[in-house]
């Protein structure tokens, strides 16, 4: 009798089950040290989140006024009973997809460019990409407030459109708060994607052009899909940064615009909990953002895995 079990023609013997298990663990050994600071930090502040979420947590019992009260799930049945919590659900996805798709986007065709152009454009396009990049949320919003200026932007005086409030219209606001974060977000997306096709091998690229596609047709067909992990990086942190946007509209909306119609989930938590002191309720939205993106972020991995992709 042999020593091992026979897998097809290959015989797996516990010696090999073993370095087999080895090697499937050591990956993650490698990841202990980052998880040994990681998790105390985020998990700490996750653990007290969802602890305040399950209690009437407001001013009086910030001050030790009052004691706590646990009311268990009561504030997230209020939540779902909110029609106004709804609305800005759903605003605030709408809002994050169509930031997350303009950046891709703009990043993508950066990139691109990058490729085919000189050294010294490529150059200067990577110091603007990353001076954007650089620039704090809070002053490139207000610099861009500043180009929007009913009475002194210069986009008003270029355009003819003297006087016209550019954050009076929920829609138009929406458009020039996102063109704001698209602008902070872009350069990541350009330069991630950038180094990827850079590591596409050239010969790669010659055959399809020696089979006669187009640079159109070798973009979609050949630079696209071995450039996927990639873009499943760039796509997952847009996800999160664009769902939890926050200093832009706040900065740039005063708070919300006109009567709140930009309001996005964020800064509904803060009004919620800051502006209203109701700090429970406030921590039952963030712990539902938290689950939210948590969701989309796995949901997208085990689709991409269905799909073959070694993620």
């Amino acid at each position: 009798m042999t020593a091992g079990v026979t897998l097809g023609r290959r015989a797996v013997t516990p010696g090999r089950r073993a370095a087999t298990a080895g090697g499937r663990a050591r990956p993650w050994l490698y990841l202990l040290p980052a998880a040994a600071v990681l998790v105390p930090l985020f998990g700490y502040p996750v653990y007290m989140l969802g602890l305040l979420s399950v209690f009437d947590y407001r001013q009086a019992q910030v001050s030790g006024g009052q004691p706590s009260t646990f009311v268990g799930f009561a504030n997230y049945a209020t939540l779902l009973g909110d029609g106004r919590f709804w609305e800005v659900l759903l605003q605030t996805v709408g809002f994050a997809a169509a930031l997350v798709l303009a950046t891709l986007a703009a990043g993508a065709a950066l990139a691109v460019l990058m490729t085919r152009t000189g050294p010294v454009p490529r150059t200067l396009l990577s110091l603007a990409a990353l001076g954007a990049w650089a620039a704090p949320a809070m002053t490139g919003s207000t610099v861009w407030m500043f180009l929007f200026d009913a009475d002194l932007g210069l986009v008003n005086q270029v355009l003819g459109l003297d006087g016209f409030n550019w954050f009076y219209d929920r829609w138009v606001t929406f458009a020039v708060v996102g063109a704001t974060i698209v602008w902070h977000s872009f350069p990541l997306v350009m330069l991630t994607l950038y180094a990827g096709i850079q590591a596409i091998p050239a010969s790669v690229l010659e055959a399809a052009a020696l089979d006669g596609a187009s640079a159109w047709h070798s973009f979609w067909k050949v630079i696209v899909p071995m450039l996927r992990p990639l873009v499943t990086i760039v796509v997952i942190q847009s996800v999160i940064w664009d769902f939890k946007v926050f200093t832009q509209i706040y900065v740039m909306t005063n708070g919300g615009g006109v009567a709140g119609q930009n309001t996005v989930l964020n800064v509904y938590a803060y009004q919620t909990a800051f502006g209203s002191s109701e700090y429970g309720l406030g921590s039952a939205i963030a712990v539902v953002m938290t689950l939210v993106l948590l969701a989309f972020t796995l949901v997208y991995i085990r689709a991409l895995r269905r799909g073959g992709e070694g993620l």
